[in-house]
């Protein structure tokens, strides 16, 4: 490996990662990490800016007189899960973990631009965009955009990690589609509730709700061509709250996952059409939500070859695949790319042997609650983060 030299003792970078994920925050909460970040930055020099989309930072490092300008991504927030790890740094927030990394993703931004402003060894414009409220469908990158993020932060490029269980030390990414739209639907079905013994007395909207959630199992198969990937879940149902009840109205609910805009829309229609049917089929009324997350993740094709570029400089190019396929999984990255091109892509964070004893008996992947983040991969990121800012902005 190629690695930063300043990144030999990660030491206080690891400290400062286990602090961060013992300490988790949710969504546009995330008070105490931001602090965290904007204290160091301006410690370091860095012009910083808070209170961007509620909890976002943007450190901006100039050097030189170059005109150009690069953007380093990095997500603040943690999910709303019990932490089963028992290891010193656990979170010490019942229903509140850093399942995701997001707590490493903000220390490989942060080392980087510690080395960056130390160094000063580049010529042009970086920023740091600490980003809150990725998870949970919160948006928060569409909230800094709408707040103006690349007015008032010009960049010519935006880029971001996420950590992946791929092997330690290597990258994953690709020249378009690398993760999935996200997308919500809800149907709740209106009947006339009555005693369950009585059921020729009302109209039963429990069985209306299993009947359109076995139906919808279909649709993706009736609407969308075999060659393309697309996903609808049927993952919630609520009816009455007691055993011999036929109640007023239930409800069934799920995502949809696509890789275009056309293929969302396809799928909402149909589900539309399929609630609307199914319920007037059991005399019901549907009233149908449909809510639209996050697009899909869509690399830009000349950073994402940029990109991976570094990264075979960093690890060698035996570690970096640069024809990942797209995963289902959603990120809401996408948003600062489709008004800035750039290039999103994973960091292998291993197969869970880095884990201290006392971890949880889940497997060492996102969105469990045995999940930690690979102290060994800070360097890593912070070194292709480095030499990606400086490699950028020595273009001609």
């Amino acid at each position: 490996m190629n690695l930063v030299d300043s990144f030999a003792d990660i030491s206080r970078f690891r400290a400062l990662r286990r602090d961060i994920h013992a300490h988790p925050e949710l969504g546009f909460e995330e008070h105490r990490t931001s602090k965290i970040v904007a204290d160091l930055l301006r410690e370091w020099g860095i012009e910083t800016h808070t209170g961007i989309a509620g909890t976002g930072v943007v450190g901006v490092l100039r050097c030189g007189n170059g005109k150009r300008s690069i953007g380093l991504r990095a997500d603040l927030d943690a999910l709303p899960l019990q932490e089963e790890n028992h290891f010193a740094h656990r979170s010490q927030h019942d229903g509140r973990m850093h399942a995701c990394g997001h707590d490493g993703h903000t220390t490989m931004l942060l080392a980087a631009a510690w080395h960056l402003s130390k160094a000063r060894d580049f010529d042009g414009t970086v920023h740091f965009i600490f980003q809150p409220a990725e998870e949970m469908g919160k948006a928060g990158a569409l909230k800094m955009v709408q707040e103006g993020l690349f007015d008032r932060f010009p960049c010519e490029a935006i880029f971001a990690l996420h950590n992946f269980s791929v092997p330690t030390g290597s990258f994953a990414l690709n020249q378009g589609a690398l993760m999935a739209s996200s997308n919500t639907w809800k149907v709740t079905l209106h009947g006339r509730g009555t005693h369950a013994s009585q059921p020729h007395t009302g109209i039963d909207p429990v069985a209306a709700a299993i009947d359109l959630g076995q139906q919808l199992q279909t649709l993706v198969a009736k609407v969308i061509p075999s060659t393309q990937r697309a996903l609808l879940a049927v993952t919630q149902i609520q009816g009455s709250g007691a055993p011999n009840v036929i109640p007023d109205e239930a409800w069934v609910g799920g995502t949809v996952r696509t890789f275009s805009v056309e293929a969302t829309d396809k799928i909402e229609s149909g589900l539309r059409r399929l609630a609307d049917g199914i319920a007037a089929a059991h005399g019901c009324r549907a009233e149908i939500a449909f809510r639209r997350a996050s697009p899909p993740v869509v690399n830009h094709e000349r950073e994402a070859r940029f990109a991976a570029q570094v990264m075979r400089e960093v690890v060698g190019a035996e570690h970096v695949d640069d024809e990942f396929p797209a995963v289902l999984a959603a990120e809401d990255f996408a948003h600062m790319l489709r008004v800035r091109p750039g290039c999103y892509a994973f960091i292998g964070n291993g197969d869970g042997g880095h884990r201290m004893p006392d971890h949880g008996p889940g497997p060492c992947i996102i969105h469990n609650t045995s999940f930690d983040f690979n102290d060994e991969i800070i360097p890593i990121g912070a070194s292709y983060f480095v030499r990606l800012a400086q490699k950028w902005l020595a273009q001609a």
